[in-house]
């Protein structure tokens, strides 16, 4: 499914048809991690919403999912991107102004319309905030209002000071709501705590009665941040996670099976799940 000049994408149509769209910003977020800014050749805006994923095409390389980690209406489309594989590596390596597909976007979104007068509590493990970021944003600008959170709690974990991603933008949310960050192994000059994410969790200021939880990062962080909240007295159903299983997706539109877990074709009724939807898949290891 991969096209090999971007020339053929803006002369054809269709579901499996990538649009061209160029890089116009790039920010390394980490070592291995960078965030692309995209915009289409057509000046079309992509319409979207907050945990959708869209497919990348390197011309010539290959095609992955990869989560969208800006929010609707503001700016160029942007993707978080960690290098793991040559298309990745393509991606990642991406110049100012070269053409790049994009399919999508696909699967569900985080519906962040039920969080009025919610406790929103986000919690992320590494680069499992990409796909986090847009909600978050969403949510701060929607807190106070009639039909947003009461507040917004962030809560975010990386292996090391250096792959923390979004800086910059953790340092606008401090400001505008409550952020708390944690690294499993401190490093010279980190100041900050040293710990596993779902510590946080125990310590936020937020009314259980009244949360609605995100989640995101590595299957087992998922598995004990939710534990942490469900004894926090967070119901089960007010939890709603991102099952990762990208790796494995390949058509984005449920029709080749390859993302099938259980009952789902988890890149139509996934990624974003509930935890009551996702609790049987969390038992197995390396979801």
């Amino acid at each position: 499914m991969t096209l090999a000049d971007p020339r053929l994408a803006a002369s054809t149509h269709g579901p499996f048809t990538p649009s061209v769209f160029h890089v116009v910003g790039r920010a390394q977020e980490a070592p291995d991690v960078v965030t692309l800014a995209l915009e289409s050749a057509e000046g079309r805006p992509l319409p979207f919403k907050p945990g959708q994923f869209n497919m990348l095409t390197a011309f010539g390389v290959g095609e992955v999912p990869i989560s969208i980690s800006s929010r609707p209406g503001h700016g160029p489309l942007m993707h978080t991107i960690r290098e793991v594989g040559a298309v990745t590596r393509a991606l990642c390596r991406a110049a100012l102004g070269s053409p790049l597909g994009v399919r999508g976007p696909f699967g569900t979104d985080w519906g962040l319309d039920d969080f009025a007068q919610s406790d929103a509590v986000v919690v992320a493990g590494g680069i499992g905030l990409a796909p986090l970021r847009g909600a978050v944003q969403a949510l701060l600008d929607r807190a106070g209002l009639p039909m947003g959170p009461r507040r917004v709690v962030v809560l975010v974990g990386a292996r090391t000071p250096d792959q923390l991603i979004f800086k910059r933008d953790l340092e606008d949310w401090s400001r505008r709501g409550q952020v708390a960050v944690t690294v499993d192994m401190a490093e010279e000059g980190w100041e900050g705590n040293v710990g596993v994410v779902t510590h946080l969790v125990d310590q936020a200021a937020f009314d259980p009665n009244r949360a609605m939880a995100l989640v995101c990062g590595p299957e087992v962080m998922m598995r004990f941040a939710i534990q942490a909240l469900i004894e926090r007295g967070v119901l089960p159903t007010s939890i709603r996670l991102r099952v990762s299983l990208e790796r494995n997706m390949q058509c984005g539109t449920g029709l080749c099976g390859h993302c099938q877990l259980g009952p789902y074709i988890l890149c139509k009724s996934g990624p974003v799940v509930t935890y009551p939807q996702a609790s049987r898949l969390l038992t197995e290891a390396e979801l």
